[in-house]
Order: structure tokens, then sequence, then C-alpha cells
């Protein structure tokens, strides 16, 4: 009896050494997808899908399906296909509106629905697999279409404009206060290597009315200069006169 239930333990030890390693190869796949997405009615949306993988991922090995569990119940609808290429729909309510946004080289299986409809209201399911991992939960997203855009969405985008017109501003004052900082010391700099030249220069430098006022005093000048040695010529030649007079008489 001891002997059978031993038999039994050791059995059991290697049925599960045998069977935990296949199931770490094979439920390596994790799915990653928003639980509800929001969108306006006509406009276009992203429906996230990233995966993980315990395997290397490459275009052969990996298989993305994408179907469709309507708010009302009933079978699922088959949405998209993706292996090693893109499979859109080829009928049913999204022909023409699913098409392959992801990169599965970057472990992305993310899709993209233009123009929503009130009927695209529902469950989507994203499936990857990627051999010889196979097994894994997926991941579902619920699409909300609604007529306009909720407050929320509404505040966040008018807080992202005005974010960035902020940013827009303030890098326009930093711009055109280095401008000004910059003229100003350029002014300043010009001022200075005036006042510098006319300090070397000295008293030559002087402006055209100042020349020509200091030529015509040189000139009155130098014409009193010429009178006064006239006047000294002409007194002398009457001296010089008197002078024979006074040898005649004597």
């Amino acid at each position: 009896m001891f002997f059978h239930k031993c038999n039994r333990t050791w059995q059991l030890v290697l049925l599960a050494g045998l069977v935990l390693p296949g199931i770490r190869q094979v439920c390596g796949i994790e799915i990653f997808t928003p639980s509800e997405v929001e969108a306006v009615n006509g406009t276009s949306v992203k429906l996230k899908c990233t995966f993980s993988s315990t395997h290397s991922v490459s275009l052969q090995s990996v298989t993305v399906s994408w179907s469709f569990r309507p708010l009302t119940g009933g079978t699922d609808e088959s949405v998209f296909y993706y292996q090693e290429t893109a499979y859109p729909p080829e009928d049913g309510r999204f022909k023409g509106h699913a098409v392959w946004s992801g990169d599965v080289t970057r472990k992305d299986a993310s899709i993209t629905l233009q123009e929503v409809l009130p009927t695209f209201n529902g469950t989507y399911i994203c499936q990857v697999k990627n051999r010889p991992d196979v097994h894994g939960s997926n991941g579902e997203t619920v699409l909300k279409v609604v007529d306009k855009a909720s407050m929320s969405e509404i505040t966040m985008l008018a807080t992202a404009v005005g974010g960035a017109c902020g940013v827009v501003l303030v890098l326009l004052g930093i711009f055109v206060a280095v401008r000004v900082c910059r003229r100003k010391h350029s002014e300043n700099d010009f001022e200075m290597q005036t006042e510098t030249t006319y300090e070397k220069k000295g008293p030559t430098v002087c402006s055209p009315a100042e020349a020509a006022h200091l030529m015509v005093v040189a000139k009155k000048k130098k014409e009193e200069s010429s009178e006064d040695e006239s006047d000294l010529s002409s007194d002398d030649d009457e001296e010089g006169c008197l002078d024979d007079d006074d040898y005649d008489d004597n």
C-alpha cells in the first residue's frame, strides 16, 4: 500500500514536470486594451491593442483577429484579420470602415474605425497569437458612439490648445526680449565707440560750421597782421627820409 502511494506521487510529480514547461510556453500571450473608448458620430477612432509574448515576434508568427459583439448581444461578427498582411472585411457593417494601424514587430495590433456609426456601439475583442504562444486572455474594448464630444473631452482639448498657445506666447516674449536687449547693447557699444574716438582725436575734431568759423578768424588775423606790417614799413620809410634831410642840412 505504501509503495503504491509512493509510485503514484512520483508519477504526479513527473507528469507536472512535463506539463508545466509546456504551459509556460503556450500561455505567454498577454493583451492590453483600454476598457472603454468614446467617439463622435462620423469621425475616426483608433482601437488600441498591444501584446507581450515570451517568444520572439515576427511577421510570419503573429496573427491578429478583431471581432465585434453588439450591445444587444448575439453572435460575434468579424471586424478585421491580420497575418503577414491586412485582411479588411469584404462585407458586413465594417466594410470600408476598418483599417490596419498596428505594427506586429512592435507588438502593436491596433486598428482604426473610420466614419463610425451608431450601429458600431458594442464590444470589440482583440485576439493575438504568436506561435507557439497561442493561448491567453483576449483584450476587450467597449466603444460608445455619441453625437457630440463629452465635456471631459472638450475640456481636455481646450486645455491642450490653451497650453500650446501659452507656450507659443512665452517663447515669443522671450524672443522679443532677447532682440530688444541685443539692440540696446549694440546702441550702447556704438555710443561708447563714438565717445572714445572723439576723445582720441581731441580738439582737432570739429564740425564743418566750427571749421568755417576758425578759417574766417584765421583770415582776419592774417589780414590784421599784414596791415600792421604795412604800417611799420611806412614808418620806417619816413624815418629814413628825415635822416637824409638832416644829412643834407649839415
